[in-house]
């Protein structure tokens, strides 16, 4: 296959090889069984075997049975999505999905006449959904919308590429209007995120190749004018890990091998540099750092393929191909880009033992094989984050009940010789009458609020210290300044594992107090012990704090002046 849309958030992700409405983890697992099987058979993981065939064609098989066929229906011909909405560039998936089976000669579905009249409703259905700027809706919350149209063109635009390698006029007769109409929309129409002006490139520059006209060249000038939006440590505006990377790299990469523009691939390669360093054990990507909504979700470098494959090729890089070897390639891009079917370089192996920080960023990684760690060093509660093998602490927060404000998010930190520190400054004020006097209206509050003298001002300091040992990190949380204020640590564990000597925690789902010595987390081979303990009182749910997060909780309590050093070590 090319690429199935998957809706997500004002997006799509692109898909390779998955049936209409795939689950991340089903698309980790399925490239992952599918590069073991290929491995199994000894055929090359890039080449178009007859285990990416049969997958393929298992694709097919489930797209039939998803398209609505009900000849009364009016959506007769597109794709549900999960909440049984039509979107009208649902069909687009299996144009490309079915174009690919019915050109691929080994395919059972190799000119297959269901596949072309299903193709021909799919066309339809688009016609009929389409707006009179040539657009589609996204209808769960982008209407009339041209970055949906090319997400969507990506998929026609690669279709019709495939039908016209392959000779078959056919479908390339149907599909053309589409692209076409598709393509002026995006010469003229605009964007919402960043991220939007490069897939419309990038579809543009696929509708080019086809059909030139110098309105997509234009427009794709246009866009570039502003300058691609990468920062010094490697990372696009979006900074959006699992998702809207891997969509801007392929973008790149599609308009670097349609535009014959080959300085495109320069950002592709910086981010790829800094994805090496953002890995855990067994390549699940760091997602804390994200401006998205894959923040704080899980997921593998599925979305980075084709640029993995495209520049290990091209550059003779060993650890490209690395990477590019943990995931499946889709039919329809192998058969697109000829060159992906080449053998690549020696697989190099990827940095699993560094401690590198990324000033733009204010985030650091240690890694130490199994051993993985992210320090956030200003802007997010989530300051701290702990794994070893299978055993993950999802997030270390803090927060004091100071005036219901003290959740600890660093405002400033950075290492200082073998310490990572963080810290957090507060303040409590209480307001006298204005002087002069005026009247102040219920609109008015917030606004005079700046006009008043302070009184009675409480302070408040809060600072993490991070250091590595040997064998584990020593965590020593501080909280000074105004006395007895509550303070509670919420350490966030990774659902699935056993955890042993805690004490539940009073009207709290999964959570859990640690009031002395140590608690263990262990899944499968892999265990954290951390503590020692601490426990004053039982005020875990700390007023003005962020909520607790999903899953198991351990907190640790106290009260201001605080200084307690928390070990994590492997067991």
């Amino acid at each position: 296959m090319g690429l199935v849309i998957l809706s997500h958030g004002v997006d799509a992700i692109l898909v390779h090889s998955m049936p209409a409405q795939p689950t991340r983890r089903r698309i980790l697992a399925s490239g992952t069984a599918l590069a073991a099987s290929a491995a199994q058979t000894n055929q090359p993981y890039w080449s178009i075997s007859d285990e990416v065939i049969r997958r393929h064609d298992e694709g097919v098989e489930r797209l039939l049975q998803s398209q609505t066929m009900d000849p009364a229906s009016p959506w007769r011909g597109g794709v549900p999505d999960a909440f049984g909405l039509h979107n009208g560039g649902s069909p687009s998936g299996i144009l490309i999905h079915f174009t690919a089976a019915m050109v691929q000669p080994r395919s059972r579905y190799f000119k297959s006449r269901l596949l072309m009249e299903r193709m021909q409703l799919a066309a339809q259905f688009m016609n009929r959904k389409v707006s009179a700027d040539g657009n589609y809706d996204l209808l769960i919350t982008n209407f009339n919308s041209p970055p949906d149209t090319a997400f969507i063109t990506l998929n026609l635009a690669s279709a019709a590429f495939l039908a016209r390698k392959q000779g078959n006029r056919e479908i390339e007769t149907l599909l053309e209007p589409l692209v076409r109409r598709s393509g002026a929309a995006l010469a003229k129409g605009g964007i919402h995120t960043p991220n939007h002006r490069w897939v419309a490139c990038a579809a543009m520059s696929q509708v080019h190749e086809l059909y030139p006209d110098p309105r997509y060249l234009r427009r794709i000038d246009q866009w570039l004018a502003e300058g691609i939006d990468i920062d010094s440590d490697g990372q696009y505006t979006e900074r959006s890990t699992v998702t809207y990377n891997g969509i801007t790299n392929r973008a790149f990469t599609v308009m670097a091998i349609k535009l014959k523009r080959p300085e495109l691939l320069d950002p592709v390669r910086r981010n790829l540099n800094s994805m090496l360093y953002l890995l855990h054990a067994g390549t699940e990507v760091v997602t804390e750092i994200s401006r998205r909504q894959d923040q704080y979700t899980r997921g593998g470098l599925g979305n980075y393929w084709l640029a993995l494959r495209y520049l290990a090729l091209q550059d003779g890089n060993g650890q490209y191909e690395t990477l590019a070897r943990r995931h499946a390639p889709g039919l329809g891009e192998l058969m697109e880009h000829d060159e992906l079917t080449k053998p690549g370089p020696e697989p190099a192996p990827v940095p699993e033992n560094y401690e590198k920080r990324f000033p733009f960023l204010a985030v650091s990684r240690i890694r130490r094989g199994l051993t993985s760690a992210t320090i956030i060093e200003k802007g997010n509660s989530r300051f701290f984050t702990l794994r070893r093998g299978q055993a993950v602490i999802e997030a270390v927060r803090f927060a004091s009940a100071f005036f219901g404000k003290g959740q600890f998010v660093p405002q400033n930190g950075g290492r200082r010789g073998a310490r990572y520190e963080l810290r957090q400054d507060l303040t409590g004020p209480y307001y006298q009458p204005l002087d002069p006097a005026r009247t102040v209206g219920t609109e008015d509050w917030d606004q005079v609020r700046k006009l008043r003298k302070q009184t009675e001002v409480c302070h408040m300091r809060h600072s993490a210290v991070i250091t590595e040992r040997k064998d584990g990190f020593d965590l020593r949380v501080r909280a000074e300044g105004t006395r007895d204020v509550p303070v509670a640590i919420e350490i966030s564990l990774r659902e699935g594992g056993n955890l042993a000597g805690v004490q539940p925690a009073p009207q709290v789902t999964d959570g859990f107090l640690l009031p002395s010595g140590h608690a263990t987390y262990t899944v499968g081979n892999d265990t954290i012990r951390f503590g020692p303990g601490l426990g004053e009182h039982q005020y875990t749910q700390v007023r003005g704090a962020q909520p607790k997060l999903p899953g198991q909780s351990v907190y640790l309590t106290g009260y201001a002046p605080l200084d307690h050093t928390i070990e994590f070590r492997w067991a």
